[in-house]
């Protein structure tokens, strides 16, 4: 039985989470054409912004309503409408998503309906741009939770509701929000391989991934899924959705369309990627093609190989619950020893599933602090203080990585991702390994 041990600091030392906005703007950020708004303060957005930027190395349309003292005194209605209709008028985005903060949340605004007046009082205005609410305050929660909770505001705004023709050969993929570009486009890849049809959601992929739009400047997204796309979900076979935290905007999928869901807590580990692989075999009624399956071989190979430098190793990982159950078994498969488990928040049931027996909820203060004994650090970059003051190497995953080019291109998931996360851990344990010591006689 796992015992999780709540957060007892007055402060935090060294922060292991970003918050929910955040997460609900790299959401939206997977939507082609799309704008994401920050409804709360200017310095809000500034952080959140430069937050994105040092991690994917791109220019991020992130907006903000830029509310000031009046506002907070009389209501944030008027900025909120004014923003809308300037990025309207700016950008002709297809979506804006907005994404509340504590300074909104905690005022007790009426969003939902300040919204509801402003679509049907500028309609005309607003034809051709979805605008769509979700409620991530910065106070609760962590990216996870506004990543979750922006894909379930798509769904209920924009999704076509009712039972639909199905497509036999479509599948709906709600991945989480750990995954990397390269990882979203591993999994299409996969889907594709079998004869299906994969329409994800969100799409980092066609959006984030170092794409120049013809030399041009574009004020929105350029790339992902589209708001079509998103409307015909219902159209779907079958919605496969990747992380426990997923759960949520796969039922809400379900209750809408009547799609059937399909919820993988992990794609990394051969395992899990076996009863992936079966899965898709199972829909499109075909057996897995060469290609994967010689995946499959290599990454046999690179188990036999990785254990000799990761067997008995100790780590220590901190990361947010599903991050922290996917790269705990992935270790402990290779024979290593989870040695501290830091996560952001307590109450996702992924936790109980963690193979650890005590998770700290906090900050990476706690991870240096119970690490003492590792052996190799995995966490984001603002670890790195933690490995130099304690001589531990560190393995950089999740957000932000600000200091190594390229993380949203490394693979993480699948037969492919799996080997290259074996080879990774193995690498670093050789390039830090100690010199034999000779000692006299």
């Amino acid at each position: 039985m796992v015992r999780i041990l709540s957060q007892t600091k007055w402060a935090t030392i060294n922060p292991l989470k970003s918050s929910q906005p955040l997460g609900g703007a790299l959401a939206f950020l997977g939507v082609d054409g799309a704008i994401p708004l920050f409804h709360g303060s200017q310095g809000c957005t500034s952080f959140a912004l430069v937050l994105l930027v040092r991690h994917f190395k791109e220019a991020i349309p992130l907006q903000t309503t830029a509310m000031d003292d009046v506002a907070i005194v009389l209501g944030g209605a008027g900025h909120l409408e004014q923003a809308i209709l300037n990025l309207k008028i700016r950008a002709k985005p297809k979506l804006i998503g907005i994404c509340t903060t504590a300074l909104v949340e905690t005022r007790g605004e009426d969003l939902v309906g300040d919204l509801a007046s402003i679509k049907l009082e500028r309609a005309e205005e607003l034809t051709g741009t979805d605008v769509v609410l979700a409620n991530t305050p910065d106070f609760d929660g962590a990216m996870e939770e506004g990543w979750a909770k922006a894909v379930t505001a798509m769904i209920k705004a924009i999704t076509r509701i009712g039972e639909q023709e199905r497509q036999s050969r479509t599948i709906a993929i709600l991945p989480g929000w750990n995954l990397t570009i390269a990882d979203i486009e591993q999994l299409r890849d996969i889907v594709e391989s079998f004869g299906l049809k994969p329409i994800i959601l969100p799409d980092l992929s066609g959006s984030l991934d170092g794409i120049v739009p013809d030399g041009r400047w574009v004020p929105t997204t350029y790339g992902g899924i589209s708001v079509e796309e998103i409307r015909e979900l219902g159209t779907a076979a079958q919605c496969i959705a990747i992380g426990e935290h997923m759960r949520g905007p796969a039922e809400e999928m379900k209750t809408l369309t009547g799609v059937p869901y399909v919820l993988f807590q992990s794609l990394t580990g051969l395992n899990a990627v076996d009863r992936f692989v079966s899965l898709l075999s199972s829909i499109s009624g075909r057996p897995a093609p060469a290609k994967v399956r010689r995946r499959r071989a290599q990454l046999q190979d690179a188990l036999l190989d990785g254990h000799f430098h990761s067997a008995g190793k100790k780590i220590a990982i901190a990361a947010e619950p599903d991050q922290l159950y996917q790269l705990a078994t992935f270790f402990i498969c290779l024979g290593a020893e989870i040695v501290a488990a830091v996560t952001t928040k307590g109450a996702s049931k992924i936790l109980h599933k963690v193979p650890v027996e005590v998770i700290q909820v906090g900050d990476l203060g706690d991870l240096e602090s119970l690490a003492t004994h590792a052996d190799l650090l995995v966490t984001h970059s603002h670890g790195q203080h933690a490995s130099a003051r304690l001589g531990t190497p560190l393995m950089r995953v999740g957000f932000p990585v600000f200091d190594q080019l390229g993380s949203q291109h490394k693979l993480t998931i699948l037969y492919h991702g799996t080997r290259d996360l074996i080879f990774e851990v193995s690498n670093i344990f050789q390039s830090h390994s100690l010199a034999p010591t000779h000692r006299g006689t």
